[in-house]
């Protein structure tokens, strides 16, 4: 199966676990969704993650575990792409923007590494305009 977006995969994939209350997703692994999965994990949206490499499979998976507060609340409420293989988002370092007043972040991918819309922002450095998460 032929896929066009494999970032919006990841987080159709994570959304869906998160509301069906999942513990855990499978998603085929990258490494842009590694760095990604890392800076939901710093940002404290996801408890962990590993990639996971199967017997007789040629691709590794990315294990996610999700995280959930009080009454099994999950902490990530909503996940939305930005930029898309159609229309590719760019921002420069002063249009940086702020998800739901500082409550969420922006991810980017930067010449220095995929991070959120602050550590951009401390750094000088704008990018592509990956995703909001909230």
């Amino acid at each position: 199966m032929s896929m066009n977006d494999p970032i919006a995969d990841m987080l159709t994939r994570i959304r869906n676990a998160v509301l069906s209350r999942h513990d855990a997703v499978l998603i085929p692994a990258s490494k842009m969704k590694v760095a990604i999965a890392g800076v939901l994990k710093d940002e404290g949206f996801i408890k962990d993650y590993a990639v996971v490499a199967e017997e007789g499979k040629p691709q590794p998976n990315l294990k996610v575990e999700l995280n959930y507060g009080g009454r099994k609340q999950p902490v990530l409420t909503g996940l939305q792409r930005v930029s898309k293989p159609g229309l590719r988002v760019y921002v420069q370092r002063t249009e940086i923007p702020r998800v739901y007043g500082g409550l969420g972040i922006a991810i980017l991918s930067t010449p220095k590494g995929i991070m959120t819309g602050q550590e951009a922002r401390r750094q000088s450095v704008g990018g592509e305009l990956l995703c909001y998460v909230w």
